[in-house]
């Protein structure tokens, strides 16, 4: 990854794992300082001591549950307060779950709502402004390529990465010339914590592919944002799944991704 032109700093919340991590990684790499935003204070500190010691960039840790009343502001107020300017916002934390609808846990469906939709959603409108004002900086929402069709047994899941990637479009498109630029990133099934999280690891679907590195994910992402793209799907085979969904009668896309996705 090309250095920055000068020291950035970026805001990651979700990023003591899978993409988040990787997208720290190469944001710290190419000069940039960082923000990182999880639960895991450990993790957080131990990423803080290694960045800041291997490759000399500043870096400003937050512990905060990103599902909790207020947790969005709270991170922007400690932002504010240490007089942190975001130039790169990534929106990076969320978690799926692998249950029939009726079947699931609504304190973990309103916690990935909430996670998902409405903390992406406050700290991109907290952070805006400022970037407008300047005439610079990017976003980057972690969506999926679940944003493109309905998902038996990851009903919620699906849904909230649809809400991702139309809102991230429909701002990439208000503030177009503006020196600002939104990007949504739709990955497909990768190497992560993720399919733990949402109990899926049995699923049809992981059984047929062979899963490509979230360090990969995290690269095109990172280039895409830094290109200020609007929408980028990283692996050929999610892009052209893609495509098919788009021809193919969303009955049928609904239907087969409900084998697949069951666990």
């Amino acid at each position: 990854m090309n250095q920055l032109n000068k020291p950035q700093t970026a805001l990651i919340t979700g990023a003591t794992s899978g993409i988040g991590l990787e997208l720290a990684k190469i944001h710290a790499a190419a000069g940039g300082n960082l923000v990182l935003v999880a639960r895991n204070v450990q993790k957080l500190n131990e990423l803080c001591d290694e960045f800041t010691s291997k490759l000399g960039v500043f870096v400003t840790v937050i512990a905060k549950d990103l599902t909790q009343a207020n947790a969005a502001q709270e991170v922007y107020n400690e932002v504010v307060k240490q007089n942190i300017q975001i130039d790169f916002l990534i929106n990076n934390a969320g978690f799926g779950d692998n249950h029939a609808f009726a079947d699931s846990n609504f304190a973990k469906i309103n916690d990935m709502i909430i996670l998902n939709i409405k903390t992406l959603t406050e700290l991109t409108h907290l952070f805006l402004p400022e970037m407008l004002k300047r005439h610079s900086g990017k976003i980057l929402n972690t969506a999926s390529v679940a944003a493109f069709m309905a998902g038996p047994y990851m009903a919620t899941y699906c849904a909230t990465k649809s809400y991702v990637l139309s809102l991230s479009n429909a701002i990439a498109s208000e503030v177009e010339k503006s020196g600002v630029t939104v990007t949504a990133v739709c990955p497909g099934p990768t190497e992560s914590k993720f399919w733990e999280v949402c109990e899926m690891e049995n699923s049809k679907y992981l059984k047929m592919i062979k899963l490509p590195s979230a360090s990969y994910a995290a690269k095109v992402a990172y280039k895409a944002m830094l290109k200020g793209k609007k929408t980028v799907i990283p692996c050929w085979w999610n892009k052209a799944m893609v495509g098919a969904i788009r021809l193919i009668p969303r009955s049928w896309i609904t239907a087969v991704a409900g084998k697949l996705m069951k666990g």
